[in-house]
């Protein structure tokens, strides 16, 4: 098999497995505290790594860095991007949310011309503009069908721009082992933290679900959704490593476009598992928000903007 090829097939299936990842943490929001659903999957994610990643790679030396409070910093705002995100789909529709969580590639080029001093031409500029009103266009601000819950994605994108800047930095001397050893460490830590701190549910919202999902008590997980969660965890972890694979033996042009993917299966998922039919008018900010992801993938590509591609995806 060619490295396109393959790189194209890991990419594919790593979606799939996020996209089963995120309706799986949807389903079980109704029933179990965030930091304890992330907690679990932490957890087999990072026995996936140590036990299997790990010998795969370069073993133990994965741990090793002289970057450790960059990769604590980076670790922090995946965990950010995820609680929001995951949040998020405790009150909205899961197609909804994932396409407002697309317009991250958009606010990571914005953020390489703020932080990184980078050129962006007109066209991507047009195409930055387009996808911010595809977001208008599906939070719909000023009208009665705006949910502040919607804010939680966005802010979820920005986290995960500012998780790319981090990469990028820190990228050309660490493994991508050694980043994701520490993700998991740092999602580890504050799920914890924040189990001891709020875990005991004294602080649970009833009303608002997103609130109440980040705040209800920890509870034995029931033998039915036992594997679901042990599901989340391998997803979780065979995803990040596929990913990884395909942007390692491929080309990013090749790679980034398909992970937009994610967006029709996470309106396929919602109608099948949730019978969430996104309106019309959702679809319209759907479609802005695919068209300015793909072109501004699709310019970053170009030979004479000598720019990576990102990756709006690898937020696991």
């Amino acid at each position: 098999m060619s490295p396109a090829r393959l790189g194209a097939v890991s990419a594919l299936f790593a979606v799939m497995l996020f996209s089963i990842n995120d309706a799986s943490i949807k389903f079980l929001s109704g029933g179990y505290a965030l930091h304890e659903v992330v907690l679990i999957r932490s957890l087999i994610g990072f026995l996936i790594i140590v036990f299997i990643i790990a010998p795969m790679t370069n073993g133990w030396k994965i741990v090793r860095t002289e970057r450790l409070a960059m990769h604590l910093l980076r670790g922090l705002l995946v965990v950010a991007a995820n609680m929001l995100f995951f949040l998020g789909l405790a009150a909205m529709p899961l197609a909804e949310a994932v396409a407002i969580f697309f317009i991250s590639p958009l606010v990571i080029t914005v953020f390489s011309v703020v932080f990184l001093g980078e050129k962006v031409g007109p066209r991507r500029w047009s195409a930055i503009v387009v996808g911010f009103v595809g977001v208008l266009i599906m939070m719909r601000p000023g009208t009665e069908a705006f949910r502040m819950t919607s804010l939680l994605p966005l802010t979820a994108a920005v986290c995960y721009a500012g998780l790319h800047m981090m990469t990028r930095l820190i990228g050309r001397t660490e493994s991508a082992a050694t980043m994701a050893f520490y993700i998991q460490i740092a999602f580890i830590v504050v799920c914890l933290v924040m189990g001891l701190a709020v875990g005991d549910g004294k602080f649970a919202v009833q009303s608002d679900p997103s609130m109440e999902f980040l705040l209800r008590a920890w509870v034995w997980p029931e033998p039915s959704d036992a594997l679901l969660f042990l599901q989340i965890g391998i997803c979780t972890g065979i995803g990040g490593y596929l990913i990884s694979q395909a942007y390692r033996v491929a080309e990013a042009a090749v790679i980034a476009p398909l992970e937009y993917i994610a967006l029709p299966m996470s309106v396929l998922f919602g109608v099948l598992v949730f019978e969430e039919w996104p309106d019309a008018v959702s679809f319209v900010g759907m479609a802005l928000i695919l068209g300015s992801g793909l072109f501004t993938l699709w310019r970053e590509a170009q030979p004479e903007t000598a720019k990576p591609v990102q990756n709006p995806r690898v937020r696991r």
